[in-house]
Parts: C-alpha cells; sequence; structure tokens
C-alpha cells in the first residue's frame, strides 16, 4: 500500500523598501541555501545542486533519515528550490519511496515573500503494517509540517540575519 501525505507553507516577511537590496541579496544562491540550511548537513555538489541530509526523524518506532539532492535556479529577484533525487535511510525495505519539494522565495518592494510545498509517496514499511494508513498518512503530514515550519523559522531567523550581514559588508 503507497502512503502519500503533503504540507505547504507560506511566507511574508516585511522589509520595506529593500526589494533591490533583497533581490541582489538572493542572487548570491551559495550564500543563501546556507543560510537556508544547516551548512553541516549540506554539500555542494556542482553549481546549483546541493546533497542535504536532512535531521534523523523518528516515525512510531522508525528512526528515518532523508538525503535529498536539490537544484537552486535563480531568476530576477528570485530563487527557486526543488527536489530533484531523494533517499531514504532507516526504514529498511520500502518498494516505493519518492520525494518532491517545490520552494521559492522572491523579493518584492514590501519584503520577503515564498512558499514551499512537500509531499511523500511511500509505501507502508512491514514494521508499520498493524498501523492503519489514515493514522500514518495524518503522521506523515504532520511530520512534513513540522519540516516546513523549522525552515520558515530559520528564514525569518537564520536568513535575514544573515542578509543584515552581507549588507553590512556592502556598507564597510
Amino acid at each position: 500500500m503507497i502512503l502519500a501525505f503533503s504540507a505547504r507553507q507560506s511566507l511574508c516577511l516585511t522589509t520595506a523598501g529593500e526589494g533591490e537590496r533583497l533581490a541582489a541579496y538572493l542572487a548570491d544562491e551559495e550564500r543563501v541555501i546556507g543560510a537556508l540550511l544547516d551548512l553541516q548537513q549540506l554539500e555542494r555538489l556542482g553549481p546549483g545542486h546541493y546533497r542535504y541530509t536532512v535531521t534523523r526523524l523518528q516515525v512510531f518506532q522508525l528512526q528515518i533519515q532523508p538525503i535529498v539532492d536539490l537544484r537552486a535556479k535563480l531568476s530576477d529577484g528570485r530563487i527557486d528550490l526543488e527536489a530533484t533525487d531523494c533517499r531514504l535511510e532507516g526504514l529498511g525495505i520500502v518498494d516505493h519511496f519518492q520525494l518532491s519539494l517545490e520552494s521559492w522565495l522572491v523579493a518584492s518592494n514590501e519584503g520577503l515573500e515564498g512558499e514551499a510545498q512537500l509531499a511523500v509517496q511511500v509505501s507502508q514499511p512491514p514494521l508499520l503494517r498493524m498501523i492503519p494508513a489514515k493514522v500514518l498518512e495524518a503522521t506523515g503530514r504532520s511530520l512534513l509540517a513540522g519540516i516546513l515550519l523549522g525552515i520558515r523559522t530559520r528564514v525569518g531567523q537564520q536568513l535575514l540575519g544573515d542578509y543584515q550581514r552581507w549588507c553590512a559588508e556592502r556598507e564597510g
């Protein structure tokens, strides 16, 4: 049986009158990705390509660790980040696992806006066959929502903090 669950998170951070500077900051792809994700868990594979080892998660009695390959694309005042591949460590044998991530951040005159959508399809692991699918899917949605909320918090704290340091470097 294939389980499917997803979560979406929107973001709107006001930094009035900073549109042009925010757009220039977002163009510094490697710096932005490093501020969004934990550098200790991030590996740069090449221009615009990264591998991110997600913090180990506990689902019922199982510990899992997704390892996600990401592609960043830059366009005028916008950065898009999407998952291109993913493997899952810790679940043992699963017949099917698919993760999709589509996210973007854009600079506007009002500040920083963005959205992320995370979805997973996975075959029900043998160790969890006794748990009803609806319970597993609700748990999965909650887990994904927590991951996205954590990323949103990082954007609000780490990314904006790094943006302020970036601005100070340019002024100094």
